[in-house]
Protein backbone atom coordinates (compact mmCIF):
# COMPACT_ATOMS: atom_id res chain seq x y z
CA UNK A 1 0.00 0.00 0.00
CA UNK A 2 2.84 2.36 0.85
CA UNK A 3 4.44 1.70 -2.54
CA UNK A 4 1.12 2.37 -4.29
CA UNK A 5 0.73 5.68 -2.43
CA UNK A 6 4.16 6.82 -3.54
CA UNK A 7 3.37 5.90 -7.14
CA UNK A 8 0.10 7.84 -6.95
CA UNK A 9 1.81 10.98 -5.69
CA UNK A 10 4.51 10.76 -8.36
CA UNK A 11 1.85 10.32 -11.02
CA UNK A 12 -0.10 13.31 -9.75
CA UNK A 13 2.99 15.47 -9.84
CA UNK A 14 3.84 14.23 -13.31
CA UNK A 15 0.44 15.37 -14.51
CA UNK A 16 0.69 18.75 -12.79
CA UNK A 17 -0.86 21.22 -15.26
CA UNK A 18 0.49 24.54 -14.03
CA UNK A 19 4.06 25.71 -13.70
CA UNK A 20 5.15 27.49 -10.53
CA UNK A 21 8.22 29.19 -11.98
CA UNK A 22 6.65 32.66 -12.05
CA UNK A 23 5.20 32.30 -8.57
CA UNK A 24 6.64 33.33 -5.26
CA UNK A 25 7.92 30.12 -3.69
CA UNK A 26 7.14 30.66 -0.04
CA UNK A 27 9.87 28.45 1.36
CA UNK A 28 10.47 28.64 5.08
CA UNK A 29 14.02 27.93 6.20
CA UNK A 30 13.81 27.75 9.98
CA UNK A 31 16.32 27.22 12.78
CA UNK A 32 19.04 29.11 10.93
CA UNK A 33 20.01 31.61 13.59
CA UNK A 34 23.23 33.48 13.14
CA UNK A 35 24.99 33.34 9.84
CA UNK A 36 22.54 32.23 7.17
CA UNK A 37 20.13 35.15 7.38
CA UNK A 38 23.07 37.54 7.11
CA UNK A 39 23.72 36.48 3.50
CA UNK A 40 21.79 37.54 0.42
CA UNK A 41 20.49 34.00 -0.16
CA UNK A 42 19.55 33.70 3.49
CA UNK A 43 17.69 37.00 3.53
CA UNK A 44 15.75 36.02 0.41
CA UNK A 45 14.70 32.77 2.09
CA UNK A 46 13.80 34.65 5.26
CA UNK A 47 11.47 36.97 3.34
CA UNK A 48 9.87 34.04 1.54
CA UNK A 49 9.39 32.45 4.95
CA UNK A 50 7.59 35.55 6.19
CA UNK A 51 5.12 35.19 3.31
CA UNK A 52 4.64 31.48 4.02
CA UNK A 53 2.61 31.98 7.18
CA UNK A 54 -0.13 33.73 5.19
CA UNK A 55 -1.13 30.27 3.97
CA UNK A 56 -2.20 29.48 7.51
CA UNK A 57 -3.90 32.81 8.16
CA UNK A 58 -6.15 32.72 5.06
CA UNK A 59 -8.36 30.26 3.15
CA UNK A 60 -8.50 27.41 5.66
CA UNK A 61 -11.18 26.35 8.13
CA UNK A 62 -9.88 28.48 11.01
CA UNK A 63 -9.75 31.57 8.80
CA UNK A 64 -13.32 31.11 7.56
CA UNK A 65 -14.58 30.23 11.03
CA UNK A 66 -13.19 33.50 12.42
CA UNK A 67 -14.57 35.69 9.64
CA UNK A 68 -17.71 34.03 8.19
CA UNK A 69 -19.38 32.47 11.22
CA UNK A 70 -21.39 34.50 13.69
CA UNK A 71 -22.37 37.17 11.18
CA UNK A 72 -25.56 38.25 9.44
CA UNK A 73 -24.50 36.39 6.27
CA UNK A 74 -23.73 32.83 7.36
CA UNK A 75 -25.02 30.41 9.93
CA UNK A 76 -24.07 26.80 10.52
CA UNK A 77 -24.53 23.87 8.23
CA UNK A 78 -24.88 20.30 9.50
CA UNK A 79 -21.24 19.48 10.18
CA UNK A 80 -18.14 20.89 11.83
CA UNK A 81 -16.72 21.22 15.32
CA UNK A 82 -16.63 24.99 15.55
CA UNK A 83 -20.30 25.97 15.59
CA UNK A 84 -19.68 27.87 18.82
CA UNK A 85 -18.32 30.74 16.76
CA UNK A 86 -21.77 31.01 15.23
CA UNK A 87 -23.68 30.33 18.44
CA UNK A 88 -21.48 32.55 20.66
CA UNK A 89 -21.54 29.86 23.31
CA UNK A 90 -19.22 28.66 26.08
CA UNK A 91 -16.79 27.05 23.61
CA UNK A 92 -15.46 30.56 22.88
CA UNK A 93 -12.84 30.34 25.57
CA UNK A 94 -9.10 30.56 26.05
CA UNK A 95 -8.35 26.92 25.15
CA UNK A 96 -10.17 27.01 21.80
CA UNK A 97 -7.93 25.42 19.15
CA UNK A 98 -9.04 27.71 16.31
CA UNK A 99 -8.04 30.78 18.30
CA UNK A 100 -4.76 29.23 19.46
CA UNK A 101 -3.73 28.28 15.93
CA UNK A 102 -4.56 31.67 14.42
CA UNK A 103 -2.80 33.51 17.26
CA UNK A 104 0.33 31.40 16.95
CA UNK A 105 0.54 31.53 13.15
CA UNK A 106 0.19 35.30 13.17
CA UNK A 107 2.98 35.65 15.70
CA UNK A 108 5.21 33.29 13.75
CA UNK A 109 4.68 35.62 10.80
CA UNK A 110 5.48 38.63 12.96
CA UNK A 111 8.69 37.07 14.27
CA UNK A 112 9.83 35.97 10.82
CA UNK A 113 9.24 39.53 9.57
CA UNK A 114 11.16 40.90 12.56
CA UNK A 115 14.08 38.62 11.67
CA UNK A 116 14.24 40.09 8.16
CA UNK A 117 14.01 43.68 9.36
CA UNK A 118 16.55 43.19 12.12
CA UNK A 119 19.18 41.27 10.18
CA UNK A 120 19.09 43.07 6.86
CA UNK A 121 21.63 45.71 7.89
CA UNK A 122 24.47 43.17 8.12
CA UNK A 123 23.79 41.66 4.69
CA UNK A 124 26.54 42.98 2.44
CA UNK A 125 26.31 40.77 -0.66
CA UNK A 126 22.90 42.00 -1.86
CA UNK A 127 22.04 44.85 -4.19
CA UNK A 128 21.05 47.82 -2.02
CA UNK A 129 17.80 48.54 -3.88
CA UNK A 130 16.72 44.90 -3.75
CA UNK A 131 17.50 44.74 -0.03
CA UNK A 132 15.43 47.85 0.59
CA UNK A 133 12.53 46.21 -1.29
CA UNK A 134 12.78 43.00 0.71
CA UNK A 135 12.78 44.88 4.03
CA UNK A 136 9.74 46.86 2.84
CA UNK A 137 7.98 43.57 2.06
CA UNK A 138 8.73 42.38 5.59
CA UNK A 139 7.32 45.58 7.06
CA UNK A 140 4.19 45.17 4.95
CA UNK A 141 3.80 41.60 6.18
CA UNK A 142 4.41 42.53 9.81
CA UNK A 143 1.69 45.17 9.52
CA UNK A 144 -0.68 42.65 7.95
CA UNK A 145 -0.11 40.08 10.70
CA UNK A 146 -0.56 42.69 13.45
CA UNK A 147 -3.67 44.03 11.73
CA UNK A 148 -5.16 40.53 11.88
CA UNK A 149 -4.21 40.17 15.55
CA UNK A 150 -5.75 43.42 16.75
CA UNK A 151 -8.89 42.98 14.67
CA UNK A 152 -9.44 39.59 16.32
CA UNK A 153 -8.22 40.22 19.87
CA UNK A 154 -8.34 44.04 20.18
CA UNK A 155 -4.78 44.22 21.48
CA UNK A 156 -1.40 42.61 20.88
CA UNK A 157 1.78 41.52 22.58
CA UNK A 158 3.75 44.08 20.57
CA UNK A 159 7.21 42.94 19.51
CA UNK A 160 9.25 44.81 16.93
CA UNK A 161 12.44 42.82 17.35
CA UNK A 162 13.14 39.18 16.60
CA UNK A 163 12.49 36.76 19.44
CA UNK A 164 15.25 34.18 19.83
CA UNK A 165 14.79 31.48 22.46
CA UNK A 166 12.20 31.28 25.21
CA UNK A 167 10.57 34.52 26.34
CA UNK A 168 8.29 34.62 29.39
CA UNK A 169 7.42 38.31 29.48
CA UNK A 170 4.73 40.02 27.43
CA UNK A 171 2.96 43.34 27.10
CA UNK A 172 -0.73 43.75 26.31
CA UNK A 173 -0.66 46.73 23.97
CA UNK A 174 -3.86 48.48 22.96
CA UNK A 175 -5.02 48.52 19.34
CA UNK A 176 -4.43 52.28 19.12
CA UNK A 177 -0.82 51.87 20.26
CA UNK A 178 -0.25 48.99 17.83
CA UNK A 179 -1.52 51.20 15.01
CA UNK A 180 0.72 54.08 16.11
CA UNK A 181 3.87 52.11 16.86
CA UNK A 182 3.78 49.33 14.26
CA UNK A 183 1.09 49.10 11.61
CA UNK A 184 0.97 52.67 10.32
CA UNK A 185 4.73 53.44 10.42
CA UNK A 186 5.47 50.06 8.82
CA UNK A 187 3.08 50.73 5.96
CA UNK A 188 4.18 54.33 5.46
CA UNK A 189 7.77 53.11 5.13
CA UNK A 190 6.73 50.24 2.86
CA UNK A 191 4.89 52.61 0.51
CA UNK A 192 8.11 54.59 0.03
CA UNK A 193 10.33 51.58 -0.67
CA UNK A 194 8.06 49.08 -2.43
CA UNK A 195 7.98 49.11 -6.24
CA UNK A 196 4.77 49.63 -8.19
CA UNK A 197 5.14 46.15 -9.67
CA UNK A 198 7.14 43.07 -8.79
CA UNK A 199 8.72 40.51 -11.15
CA UNK A 200 7.12 37.73 -9.09
CA UNK A 201 3.35 37.69 -8.74
CA UNK A 202 2.45 37.40 -5.08
CA UNK A 203 4.98 39.85 -3.64
CA UNK A 204 3.78 43.01 -1.94
CA UNK A 205 3.72 46.20 -4.01
CA UNK A 206 3.26 49.89 -3.32
CA UNK A 207 -0.44 49.55 -4.19
CA UNK A 208 -0.90 46.70 -1.71
CA UNK A 209 0.72 48.77 1.05
CA UNK A 210 -1.46 51.78 0.20
CA UNK A 211 -4.57 49.61 0.26
CA UNK A 212 -3.66 48.05 3.60
CA UNK A 213 -2.83 51.46 5.06
CA UNK A 214 -6.25 52.69 3.93
CA UNK A 215 -7.88 49.72 5.66
CA UNK A 216 -5.93 50.36 8.87
CA UNK A 217 -6.76 54.07 8.92
CA UNK A 218 -10.43 53.40 8.19
CA UNK A 219 -10.60 50.86 11.02
CA UNK A 220 -8.79 53.16 13.46
CA UNK A 221 -11.04 56.03 12.41
CA UNK A 222 -14.10 54.11 13.61
CA UNK A 223 -12.39 53.56 16.99
CA UNK A 224 -11.58 57.25 17.51
CA UNK A 225 -14.20 58.90 15.28
CA UNK A 226 -11.31 60.62 13.53
CA UNK A 227 -12.22 62.60 10.42
CA UNK A 228 -8.49 62.86 9.69
CA UNK A 229 -8.18 59.08 9.58
CA UNK A 230 -11.18 58.77 7.25
CA UNK A 231 -9.71 61.42 4.96
CA UNK A 232 -6.30 59.73 4.94
CA UNK A 233 -7.93 56.37 4.26
CA UNK A 234 -9.76 57.87 1.28
CA UNK A 235 -6.48 59.32 -0.03
CA UNK A 236 -4.82 55.90 0.06
CA UNK A 237 -7.77 54.11 -1.55
CA UNK A 238 -7.90 56.79 -4.24
CA UNK A 239 -4.23 56.23 -5.04
CA UNK A 240 -4.91 52.53 -5.59
CA UNK A 241 -8.00 53.19 -7.71
CA UNK A 242 -6.09 55.71 -9.84
CA UNK A 243 -3.27 53.23 -10.41
CA UNK A 244 -3.63 51.94 -13.96
CA UNK A 245 -2.06 48.64 -12.93
CA UNK A 246 -5.45 47.78 -11.44
CA UNK A 247 -8.93 47.57 -12.91
CA UNK A 248 -12.21 45.71 -12.45
CA UNK A 249 -12.45 42.61 -14.60
CA UNK A 250 -15.52 42.24 -16.80
CA UNK A 251 -17.55 39.93 -14.53
CA UNK A 252 -17.54 37.72 -11.48
CA UNK A 253 -17.41 34.72 -13.79
CA UNK A 254 -14.06 35.99 -15.05
CA UNK A 255 -12.86 37.00 -11.60
CA UNK A 256 -13.32 33.48 -10.25
CA UNK A 257 -12.05 31.73 -13.40
CA UNK A 258 -9.18 29.66 -12.03
CA UNK A 259 -7.18 30.10 -15.24
CA UNK A 260 -7.25 33.90 -14.88
CA UNK A 261 -6.27 34.43 -11.24
CA UNK A 262 -3.42 36.82 -11.95
CA UNK A 263 -5.73 39.57 -13.21
CA UNK A 264 -5.88 43.35 -12.88
CA UNK A 265 -8.43 43.34 -10.08
CA UNK A 266 -6.12 41.57 -7.64
CA UNK A 267 -4.04 43.87 -5.46
CA UNK A 268 -2.53 41.21 -3.22
CA UNK A 269 -3.00 37.44 -3.15
CA UNK A 270 -1.75 34.41 -1.26
CA UNK A 271 -0.71 31.90 -3.85
CA UNK A 272 -1.36 28.21 -4.09
CA UNK A 273 -0.05 25.81 -6.66
CA UNK A 274 -1.59 22.92 -8.57
CA UNK A 275 1.52 20.96 -7.61
CA UNK A 276 0.00 18.53 -5.11
CA UNK A 277 3.18 18.25 -3.07
CA UNK A 278 3.72 21.99 -2.75
CA UNK A 279 0.16 22.60 -1.75
CA UNK A 280 0.02 19.85 0.85
CA UNK A 281 3.43 20.54 2.29
CA UNK A 282 4.32 17.00 1.28
CA UNK A 283 7.74 17.95 -0.02
CA UNK A 284 8.81 18.96 3.48
CA UNK A 285 9.60 22.48 2.30
CA UNK A 286 6.49 24.43 1.36
CA UNK A 287 3.83 24.94 4.02
CA UNK A 288 0.57 23.24 3.26
CA UNK A 289 -3.21 23.47 3.57
CA UNK A 290 -3.73 25.18 0.22
CA UNK A 291 -7.01 26.99 -0.32
CA UNK A 292 -9.71 24.86 1.26
CA UNK A 293 -12.59 27.19 0.54
CA UNK A 294 -13.94 24.63 -1.93
CA UNK A 295 -14.92 22.40 1.00
CA UNK A 296 -16.80 24.48 3.50
CA UNK A 297 -19.76 26.09 1.75
CA UNK A 298 -21.04 23.08 -0.19
CA UNK A 299 -24.33 21.36 0.56
CA UNK A 300 -24.57 17.56 0.72
CA UNK A 301 -25.47 16.54 -2.80
CA UNK A 302 -23.69 13.18 -2.87
CA UNK A 303 -26.31 11.27 -0.85
CA UNK A 304 -29.17 12.41 -3.08
CA UNK A 305 -30.81 10.12 -5.67
CA UNK A 306 -28.75 9.82 -8.84
CA UNK A 307 -25.74 11.63 -7.39
CA UNK A 308 -22.29 10.47 -6.34
CA UNK A 309 -19.35 12.58 -5.24
CA UNK A 310 -17.16 13.85 -8.06
CA UNK A 311 -14.47 16.49 -8.58
CA UNK A 312 -16.70 18.92 -10.47
CA UNK A 313 -19.32 19.11 -7.70
CA UNK A 314 -16.78 19.04 -4.87
CA UNK A 315 -16.37 17.45 -1.47
CA UNK A 316 -19.16 18.85 0.73
CA UNK A 317 -18.16 19.69 4.31
CA UNK A 318 -21.45 21.54 5.04
CA UNK A 319 -19.91 24.14 7.36
CA UNK A 320 -21.41 27.47 6.31
CA UNK A 321 -25.02 27.99 5.21
CA UNK A 322 -26.21 31.38 3.92
CA UNK A 323 -28.83 33.16 5.98
CA UNK A 324 -32.16 34.17 4.50
CA UNK A 325 -30.98 37.76 4.90
CA UNK A 326 -28.04 37.18 2.55
CA UNK A 327 -30.08 35.31 -0.05
CA UNK A 328 -32.86 37.88 0.02
CA UNK A 329 -30.32 40.61 -0.80
CA UNK A 330 -29.71 38.83 -4.08
CA UNK A 331 -33.37 38.13 -4.69
CA UNK A 332 -34.33 41.77 -4.40
CA UNK A 333 -31.94 42.70 -7.19
CA UNK A 334 -31.75 39.52 -9.24
CA UNK A 335 -33.50 40.97 -12.28
CA UNK A 336 -30.80 43.63 -12.66
CA UNK A 337 -27.74 42.09 -10.98
CA UNK A 338 -26.03 38.88 -12.15
CA UNK A 339 -23.95 38.14 -9.04
CA UNK A 340 -26.22 35.44 -7.66
CA UNK A 341 -26.39 33.69 -11.00
CA UNK A 342 -22.62 33.85 -11.48
CA UNK A 343 -21.58 33.03 -7.92
CA UNK A 344 -24.11 30.41 -6.78
CA UNK A 345 -24.62 26.83 -7.91
CA UNK A 346 -28.07 26.03 -9.24
CA UNK A 347 -28.00 22.61 -10.94
CA UNK A 348 -26.61 19.15 -10.22
CA UNK A 349 -26.74 16.59 -13.03
CA UNK A 350 -27.29 12.84 -12.67
CA UNK A 351 -23.83 11.27 -12.43
CA UNK A 352 -24.60 8.01 -10.63
CA UNK A 353 -27.20 5.29 -10.44
CA UNK A 354 -30.43 6.60 -11.92
CA UNK A 355 -32.59 3.65 -10.82
CA UNK A 356 -33.80 5.74 -7.90
CA UNK A 357 -35.59 7.95 -10.44
CA UNK A 358 -38.61 5.87 -11.48
CA UNK A 359 -41.98 6.95 -12.76
CA UNK A 360 -44.79 6.34 -10.29
CA UNK A 361 -48.55 6.78 -10.29
CA UNK A 362 -48.05 10.13 -8.52
CA UNK A 363 -46.31 11.51 -11.61
CA UNK A 364 -49.10 10.22 -13.84
CA UNK A 365 -51.66 11.91 -11.60
CA UNK A 366 -49.66 15.17 -11.53
CA UNK A 367 -49.49 15.35 -15.32
CA UNK A 368 -45.72 14.99 -15.53
CA UNK A 369 -43.99 14.89 -18.88
CA UNK A 370 -41.13 12.79 -20.16
CA UNK A 371 -37.85 14.08 -21.56
CA UNK A 372 -39.36 14.30 -25.06
CA UNK A 373 -42.34 16.29 -23.79
CA UNK A 374 -44.91 13.53 -24.02
CA UNK A 375 -47.15 12.85 -21.01
CA UNK A 376 -46.33 10.09 -18.55
CA UNK A 377 -48.76 7.18 -18.68
CA UNK A 378 -49.37 4.10 -16.58
CA UNK A 379 -47.21 2.20 -19.06
CA UNK A 380 -44.21 4.22 -17.89
CA UNK A 381 -44.57 3.33 -14.20
CA UNK A 382 -41.44 1.59 -12.92
CA UNK A 383 -39.27 2.85 -15.75
CA UNK A 384 -36.39 5.38 -15.22
CA UNK A 385 -37.58 8.96 -15.46
CA UNK A 386 -34.04 10.43 -15.69
CA UNK A 387 -30.96 9.52 -17.68
CA UNK A 388 -27.28 10.17 -17.00
CA UNK A 389 -26.60 13.89 -17.50
CA UNK A 390 -30.19 14.96 -16.82
CA UNK A 391 -30.90 17.49 -14.08
CA UNK A 392 -31.05 15.71 -10.71
CA UNK A 393 -31.30 18.69 -8.33
CA UNK A 394 -32.33 22.25 -9.03
CA UNK A 395 -32.26 25.21 -6.62
CA UNK A 396 -34.06 28.19 -8.21
CA UNK A 397 -32.72 30.53 -5.54
CA UNK A 398 -34.00 33.85 -4.23
CA UNK A 399 -36.49 35.70 -6.38
CA UNK A 400 -37.23 32.55 -8.41
CA UNK A 401 -39.04 30.40 -5.87
CA UNK A 402 -42.60 31.74 -6.01
CA UNK A 403 -43.37 30.12 -9.37
CA UNK A 404 -42.55 26.66 -8.03
CA UNK A 405 -45.96 25.69 -6.73
CA UNK A 406 -46.56 22.31 -5.11
CA UNK A 407 -48.35 21.19 -8.28
CA UNK A 408 -45.47 22.24 -10.50
CA UNK A 409 -42.95 20.44 -8.33
CA UNK A 410 -45.06 17.29 -8.26
CA UNK A 411 -45.03 17.21 -12.05
CA UNK A 412 -41.27 17.89 -12.34
CA UNK A 413 -38.98 14.94 -13.08
CA UNK A 414 -36.12 16.16 -10.86
CA UNK A 415 -35.77 17.35 -7.25
CA UNK A 416 -36.42 21.04 -6.64
CA UNK A 417 -35.09 22.53 -3.40
CA UNK A 418 -36.87 25.61 -2.07
CA UNK A 419 -36.52 27.71 1.06
CA UNK A 420 -40.28 28.18 0.88
CA UNK A 421 -40.94 24.44 1.13
CA UNK A 422 -43.43 23.91 3.96
CA UNK A 423 -41.54 22.65 6.99
CA UNK A 424 -38.23 23.01 5.13
CA UNK A 425 -38.34 19.28 4.42
CA UNK A 426 -35.67 19.47 1.73
CA UNK A 427 -34.02 22.83 2.51
CA UNK A 428 -32.12 22.46 5.77
CA UNK A 429 -28.64 22.22 7.27
CA UNK A 430 -27.73 19.53 4.73
CA UNK A 431 -29.24 20.89 1.50
CA UNK A 432 -29.16 24.61 0.77
CA UNK A 433 -28.03 27.19 -1.78
CA UNK A 434 -24.28 27.69 -1.81
CA UNK A 435 -21.62 29.79 -3.49
CA UNK A 436 -19.45 28.19 -6.13
CA UNK A 437 -16.76 30.89 -6.41
CA UNK A 438 -14.23 28.86 -4.39
CA UNK A 439 -14.83 25.48 -6.05
CA UNK A 440 -11.69 23.84 -7.38
CA UNK A 441 -12.01 21.54 -10.41
CA UNK A 442 -8.22 21.10 -10.54
CA UNK A 443 -8.06 18.86 -7.47
CA UNK A 444 -6.54 15.48 -8.40
CA UNK A 445 -9.02 13.24 -6.53
CA UNK A 446 -12.54 13.51 -5.11
CA UNK A 447 -11.25 13.38 -1.52
CA UNK A 448 -8.45 15.93 -1.99
CA UNK A 449 -8.70 18.79 0.48
CA UNK A 450 -5.79 21.09 -0.44
CA UNK A 451 -7.09 23.47 -3.09
CA UNK A 452 -4.97 25.26 -5.66
CA UNK A 453 -6.88 28.53 -5.90
CA UNK A 454 -5.05 31.69 -4.90
CA UNK A 455 -6.59 33.58 -2.02
CA UNK A 456 -7.46 37.18 -2.93
CA UNK A 457 -6.53 39.19 0.17
CA UNK A 458 -7.25 42.51 -1.53
CA UNK A 459 -9.11 43.25 -4.74
CA UNK A 460 -10.17 46.48 -6.37
CA UNK A 461 -13.95 46.14 -5.97
CA UNK A 462 -13.40 45.98 -2.22
CA UNK A 463 -11.23 49.09 -2.44
CA UNK A 464 -14.07 51.02 -4.11
CA UNK A 465 -16.46 49.96 -1.34
CA UNK A 466 -13.97 50.81 1.40
CA UNK A 467 -13.49 54.24 -0.14
CA UNK A 468 -17.26 54.61 -0.19
CA UNK A 469 -17.26 53.91 3.55
CA UNK A 470 -14.51 56.48 4.17
CA UNK A 471 -16.51 59.01 2.17
CA UNK A 472 -19.71 58.27 4.08
CA UNK A 473 -17.89 58.85 7.35
CA UNK A 474 -16.88 62.29 6.05
CA UNK A 475 -20.44 63.15 5.08
CA UNK A 476 -19.87 62.63 1.35
CA UNK A 477 -22.83 60.41 0.49
CA UNK A 478 -22.80 61.35 -3.25
CA UNK A 479 -19.14 60.30 -3.52
CA UNK A 480 -19.91 57.05 -1.71
CA UNK A 481 -22.79 56.38 -4.11
CA UNK A 482 -20.48 56.90 -7.11
CA UNK A 483 -18.14 54.19 -5.81
CA UNK A 484 -21.01 51.80 -5.10
CA UNK A 485 -22.48 52.37 -8.57
CA UNK A 486 -19.09 51.59 -10.13
CA UNK A 487 -19.04 48.19 -8.44
CA UNK A 488 -22.70 47.49 -9.16
CA UNK A 489 -22.44 48.42 -12.83
CA UNK A 490 -19.88 45.66 -13.41
CA UNK A 491 -22.55 43.14 -12.40
CA UNK A 492 -25.49 44.73 -14.23
CA UNK A 493 -27.36 42.81 -16.89
CA UNK A 494 -27.07 44.33 -20.39
CA UNK A 495 -29.06 47.55 -20.70
CA UNK A 496 -29.34 48.10 -16.93
CA UNK A 497 -28.09 51.47 -15.68
CA UNK A 498 -27.07 51.17 -12.03
CA UNK A 499 -26.87 54.96 -11.78
CA UNK A 500 -30.66 55.04 -12.06
CA UNK A 501 -32.09 55.70 -8.56
CA UNK A 502 -34.51 52.82 -9.18
CA UNK A 503 -31.50 50.49 -9.18
CA UNK A 504 -29.19 52.24 -6.70
CA UNK A 505 -30.82 54.57 -4.15
CA UNK A 506 -30.32 58.28 -4.76
CA UNK A 507 -29.01 58.54 -1.20
CA UNK A 508 -26.93 55.71 0.20
CA UNK A 509 -26.18 55.09 3.86
CA UNK A 510 -24.18 52.61 5.93
CA UNK A 511 -26.94 50.00 5.81
CA UNK A 512 -27.01 50.05 2.03
CA UNK A 513 -23.22 49.93 1.86
CA UNK A 514 -23.16 46.86 4.11
CA UNK A 515 -25.76 45.25 1.86
CA UNK A 516 -23.61 45.94 -1.18
CA UNK A 517 -20.56 44.51 0.56
CA UNK A 518 -22.59 41.33 1.18
CA UNK A 519 -23.48 40.98 -2.49
CA UNK A 520 -19.97 41.72 -3.72
CA UNK A 521 -17.77 40.00 -1.12
CA UNK A 522 -19.91 37.01 -0.18
CA UNK A 523 -17.77 34.50 1.74
CA UNK A 524 -14.49 36.37 1.21
CA UNK A 525 -13.44 36.54 4.88
CA UNK A 526 -14.53 40.16 5.29
CA UNK A 527 -17.87 40.12 7.07
CA UNK A 528 -16.97 39.68 10.73
CA UNK A 529 -14.38 42.43 10.36
CA UNK A 530 -16.93 44.64 8.59
CA UNK A 531 -19.49 44.30 11.35
CA UNK A 532 -16.99 44.78 14.16
CA UNK A 533 -15.43 47.80 12.43
CA UNK A 534 -18.76 49.50 11.78
CA UNK A 535 -19.99 48.68 15.30
CA UNK A 536 -22.99 46.73 13.99
CA UNK A 537 -22.06 43.16 14.94
CA UNK A 538 -24.51 42.73 17.81
CA UNK A 539 -27.47 44.45 16.20
CA UNK A 540 -27.16 42.77 12.80
CA UNK A 541 -26.42 39.29 14.13
CA UNK A 542 -29.43 39.52 16.46
CA UNK A 543 -31.60 40.67 13.57
CA UNK A 544 -30.48 38.30 10.81
CA UNK A 545 -28.83 35.17 12.27
CA UNK A 546 -31.50 33.09 14.09
CA UNK A 547 -28.99 30.63 15.55
CA UNK A 548 -27.04 33.47 17.19
CA UNK A 549 -29.98 35.60 18.33
CA UNK A 550 -29.86 36.62 21.99
CA UNK A 551 -26.47 34.94 22.35
CA UNK A 552 -24.12 37.53 20.92
CA UNK A 553 -23.00 40.31 23.27
CA UNK A 554 -20.89 43.43 22.91
CA UNK A 555 -17.80 41.80 24.43
CA UNK A 556 -17.78 39.31 21.53
CA UNK A 557 -16.20 41.94 19.29
CA UNK A 558 -12.94 40.69 20.83
CA UNK A 559 -11.87 37.06 20.98
CA UNK A 560 -10.62 35.52 24.23
CA UNK A 561 -6.84 35.62 24.69
CA UNK A 562 -5.47 32.10 24.20
CA UNK A 563 -4.57 29.95 27.18
CA UNK A 564 -0.91 29.56 26.24
CA UNK A 565 -0.46 33.33 26.35
CA UNK A 566 -2.12 33.49 29.75
CA UNK A 567 -0.21 30.55 31.23
CA UNK A 568 3.27 31.27 29.89
CA UNK A 569 3.51 34.96 30.66
CA UNK A 570 5.43 35.70 33.82
CA UNK A 571 3.40 38.02 35.99
CA UNK A 572 0.21 37.21 34.10
CA UNK A 573 -1.53 38.49 30.99
CA UNK A 574 -5.02 39.93 31.31
CA UNK A 575 -7.86 38.07 29.63
CA UNK A 576 -10.25 40.15 27.52
CA UNK A 577 -13.33 41.32 29.37
CA UNK A 578 -16.46 39.20 29.39
CA UNK A 579 -14.67 35.85 29.15
CA UNK A 580 -13.91 33.45 32.03
CA UNK A 581 -11.15 34.85 34.28
CA UNK A 582 -11.38 38.21 32.50
CA UNK A 583 -12.55 41.47 34.02
CA UNK A 584 -16.15 42.66 33.86
CA UNK A 585 -16.73 44.80 30.77
CA UNK A 586 -17.39 48.47 31.41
Amino acid sequence: MKKKSIILIVALVAFNIQSCKDFLKEELVSDVAGVYYTTAAGLEDAVDGAYSYLKYVYSNERAYTLTVFGTDEYTNGADGSHKGFNWYDATLRADNSVLREMFEWCYKGVNQSNAVIGRADVVTDMDATLKKTRVAEARFLRALYYFTIIRQWGSADLRLEETVGAVVTANKTSALDVYAQAIIPDLEAAIIDLPATQPQYGRATKGAAQNLLGMALLTRGWLTNSTADFAAAETNFSAVIANTSYGLVASHAELWDQSKQNNKEIIFAVQNSTDVLLNSGGDGVAPGEGNRGHLYFLMQYDNQPGMIRDIANGRPFKRFRPTDYLLNLYGAARNIDNRYDQNYKHVWYVNGNNTAFLWTQAYVDAGAKKRNGSPVTTADIGKPRLEMGDTAIYIPGPGREATWTAAKRAATRYQVILRTDAGKTNYNEFQYAHIKKFMDPLRPTIQWMEGSRDWFVMRLADTYLLRAEARLKQGNAPGARTDIVTVRQRSAFPGVDMNDPANTPATVDLTYLLEERSRELDGEQCRWYDLVRTQTLVSRVNQYNPEAQNRVAQFHIRRPIIQNQLDRTQGGYEQNCGYPDGPVCN
